[in-house]
């Protein structure tokens, strides 16, 4: 994958094309699909007049290979290469994007999805990928460099005014009556979190983060920043119908994404099976009776306790009473936590903000077992959970994977200003 400056139509008919940087041309990069299994590979070359990286997120793989310059590989400098190379233990729906600090890189359109596909995959007439984000534009069409406003970085981040699907603003997506749509849904945004409901239809939810849950219905599909969620749209309606899929994750601003556009074709099918879930991904499942348990805060915000000090240097949001500062170099300070191998952990995340915050592990994926004190309906594996504010989760993982980890708020304006922390294992 090359990564350089490129144009694109965003904004869509009648705007200018955008300044965006990409891989490969275009935004999002290329989709790469692999099977279960087998070993990934990808050569990056840098022709950005600025280092970067590529953070494989959600993956289960090897420290150096995870893209946080500083702590696991150097930046691939101007004009320079690196070979990423990792075997794909899990299925699901994941994603690649930079892992510097300032959310520049992605903000400007760096990130493409990374499909591991089932050794079985479901019988569906197709699949699709869905990377939402969004973009901070003028009327030019230009992309608005001011990627660390103190506002943004101390209120709920760089919400952007242009929602894209796959890299455009999208009026439609054409569908044929009758017919059965794997939906993957990834959200790339540096901040903005989508709360999606498809008019006239009941979308089921059969993974999170790549990984199976139970098949369940779902009214209202809620994505914080990295997160992904996998459907099953089973095209129900009349020919020749459209249908509305509307964001309403900000009431006061809810939107239409786009329509549904049915064909005038004859329905494929006229009743649909049962939706099967997905095979199981080999996850090492923890011992919550047994596990050593760690309590971790975050705080600040506008709103929030913060030395003035650190405020002035554009530190907005703490880990456990302290900000992380990211110099774009990711110099980073003793860890947070160390972990021992092999050993079951429960961390309890603790949101002591006025703000939302997708938290995301690396290299591991956990089970999500409470929301406030109590139990979910249904634990699922995750790699990034979404804490509501003034709320707190209960996750567990067995730390099986060795190196030094970054745990960290998703809404990348956070992260850069202070709501990062290492944990290390082994």
């Amino acid at each position: 994958m090359r990564v350089a400056p490129a144009r694109q139509s965003l904004a869509g008919a009648g705007h200018p094309d955008s300044a965006v940087w990409a891989y490969n041309g275009s935004v999002p990069g290329p989709e790469l699909r692999f099977r279960q299994g087998e070993r990934l590979r990808v050569a990056v070359e840098n022709s950005l007049a600025v280092g970067t990286t590529v953070h494989w997120h959600g993956i289960r793989l090897p420290n150096a290979m995870d893209g946080v310059p500083y702590l696991t590989q150097p930046p691939i400098g101007a004009g320079g290469r690196f070979v990423y190379e990792f075997d794909l233990p899990d299925a699901g729906t994941y994603w690649y994007h930079p892992h510097l600090g300032n959310p520049e890189q992605i903000a400007r359109g760096l990130y493409g999805a990374l499909i591991v596909e089932e050794r079985e995959p479901p019988a569906v007439d197709r699949d699709v990928v869905w990377v939402l984000s969004d973009w901070e534009l003028d009327r030019q069409a230009r992309i608005d460099e001011e990627f660390m406003s103190p506002m943004a970085a101390s209120h709920d981040g760089r919400v952007g005014n242009t929602v894209t699907v796959n890299g455009m603003v999208r009026d439609t997506f054409a569908v044929r009556p009758g017919e059965r749509i794997r939906l993957r849904l990834i959200n790339a945004a540096s901040a903005r979190i989508y709360g999606l409901a498809f008019e006239g239809h009941s979308p089921t939810v059969i993974a999170l983060d790549g990984h199976p849950v139970a098949p369940h219905p779902a009214a209202r599909v809620v994505l914080g920043p990295g997160m992904r969620v996998d459907l099953v749209l089973d095209c129900a309606a009349h020919p020749g119908s459209q249908h509305r899929v509307v964001d309403s994750f900000y009431r006061q601003n809810a939107y239409e994404l786009l329509k549904l556009t049915y064909s005038t074709e004859a329905p494929l099918r006229a009743a649909f099976p049962a939706v099967p879930a997905l095979p199981a991904n080999p996850i090492a499942p923890p011992d919550p009776a047994k596990a050593e348990r760690h309590r971790i805060v975050f705080g600040g915000g506008m709103m929030g306790a913060m030395p003035s000090q650190a405020r002035h240097k554009g530190m907005f949001w703490t880990v456990n009473g302290a900000p992380m500062a990211d110099d774009h170099e990711h110099h980073h300070p003793a860890p947070l936590l160390t972990l021992s191998l092999r050993k079951s952990y429960v961390l309890e995340l603790v949101n002591d903000t006025a703000w939302h915050h997708p938290i995301h592990l690396h290299g591991h994926t956990f089970r999500v077992l409470t929301r406030n004190g109590k139990a979910l309906e249904r634990e699922h594996w995750s790699d990034t959970t979404l804490l509501d504010p003034k709320s707190r989760a209960e996750i567990a993982f067995v730390a099986d994977n060795p190196g030094d980890w970054m745990l960290h708020c998703h809404i990348l304006e956070h992260q850069a200003s202070g709501m990062m922390a290492v944990v290390r294992v082994g």
